[in-house]
This record gives C-alpha cells, structure tokens and sequence, in this order.
C-alpha cells in the first residue's frame, strides 16, 4: 500500500468511525460533498488566519507546525470526499497526473484553451 493509499484508507476508517459515533445521518453523496466543501472552506479561513492575510492587523511570527496542521486538515477533507463520490487514490493519482500535465501544456501555450499563453518564446519544458 503506498501512502496515499494508506491515507485514504485511514481517512475512510475515520469517517466511518465518526458517522457511527454521532449517529450521523444517511446523507446523500452530494449533501456530503457540499458539508464537507463548507468544512474545508473553514480549514482554508482558519490557513488564512495563520499566514496573516489581515492586511489590517500586526502580523505574527509563521507557525509551520499550525499551517502543516491546517494542510493537513484540508486534506481530510479533500479525502473524504473523493471518499463520497466513490474515487479510489489510484484514481485520483492518476487524474491528478492528467491534470499537471495540462496544467503544464497550458502554460506552455500548447492547448487550443485560450488565455493560458505566458509570452514565452520558449515553448519546451
């Protein structure tokens, strides 16, 4: 088992383990999916909080451990859904892999997508 194999496999013990100990409903998959869209919403505010994003206030010292904490929180939830909507890590690697690549060829100017062309002359990775 590799590790994100291994984190999905915890994190699908974990959910389990929690909706049997709140008693927690049977949500539809997309009801699922929009609860923990709004959960990560407030992990990302809660990041936000930590890399001092209030341009308004006096910012603190960076605290890696606090931001890897909220990262990793974040992943719990990006997990979990995949989770709900039946996606295993392999397809996930996979698909994220298709993407970077993508990603790639877009900012290289190589896709018909259009307002991805970065000026470069350079078209090679």
């Amino acid at each position: 088992m590799d590790r994100l194999e291994h984190i999905f496999a915890l994190q699908e013990r974990f959910d389990q383990d929690l909706a049997r100990r709140r008693r927690l409903p049977d949500y539809s998959v997309e009801e699922w999916i929009q609860k923990e869209v709004l959960a990560m919403v407030a992990e990302l505010g809660e990041l936000l909080e930590e890399v001092n994003f209030k341009w308004w206030k006096n910012p603190h010292p960076l605290d890696r451990e606090a931001i890897k904490g909220e990262l990793v929180d974040i992943l719990h939830f990006l997990v979990s859904m995949c989770l709900k909507a039946g996606i295993t890590a392999e397809e996930f690697y996979q698909a994220y892999l298709a993407k970077n690549e993508e990603n790639f060829r877009r900012q290289q100017g190589l896709t018909n997508r259009r307002g991805y062309a970065a000026g470069l002359e350079d078209k090679e990775a």
